[in-house]
């Protein structure tokens, strides 16, 4: 009886092992697919209407082969965008110039931007899902083998171009040609 017992006790432990690092070996490829999708800049932008003052309230379209990930990656995305992009008016919404105007900015300050740019990284301070994430049906499209979702998104430009002229990655409006 206790050679019974000892063995399936050891066939337990074994079995709830290997689930472990099984788990383990799937969790950690889904961080690294996750970090490879968010590392590439993927996306478009479009104004949708006129923010309260120092806001831009724009449409983000994001490509991931994980719709989940793609409406997370919009935040980012909508930030990258004014930063380094901008954005075409359209007949309602006048476009706006991107807040960089050296065009190798995201280069020269790699480091700033990787941190700035991290998994729960500063960049969330500045911007907000309009919709609390909800997407139109029409926003989702399938592109291939991924997703295209489109998610409104509000970004804080006053406050965002405040806190890179303090950090000195962009010049300030005030200073001199």
């Amino acid at each position: 009886m206790k050679k019974v017992l000892k063995k399936t006790t050891l066939t337990l432990i074994i079995t709830l092992l290997f689930l472990l690092i099984a788990s383990e070996a799937m969790y950690g490829q889904s961080r690294r697919n996750k970090k490879e999708n968010t590392d590439i800049w993927k996306y478009e932008i479009e104004g949708v209407q006129t923010g309260v003052q120092g806001t831009y309230l724009i449409k983000v379209w994001s490509y991931s082969p994980n719709a989940n990930l793609a409406v997370e990656q919009a935040k980012k995305n909508a930030v990258h965008g004014i930063i380094f992009r901008g954005f075409a008016g359209t007949g309602r919404v006048p476009g706006q110039k991107a807040l960089a105007t050296n065009p190798n900015l995201e280069e020269e300050k790699q480091d700033f931007f990787r941190l700035f740019f991290a998994e729960g990284g500063k960049y969330l301070k500045f911007v907000s899902l309009t919709n609390d994430g909800a997407v139109a049906a029409e926003d989702r499209l399938r592109v291939g083998k991924d997703y295209k979702i489109g998610v409104i998104m509000s970004v804080n430009v006053d406050a965002l171009r405040k806190d890179l002229e303090e950090a000195g990655v962009i010049k300030s409006l005030g200073r001199g040609f």
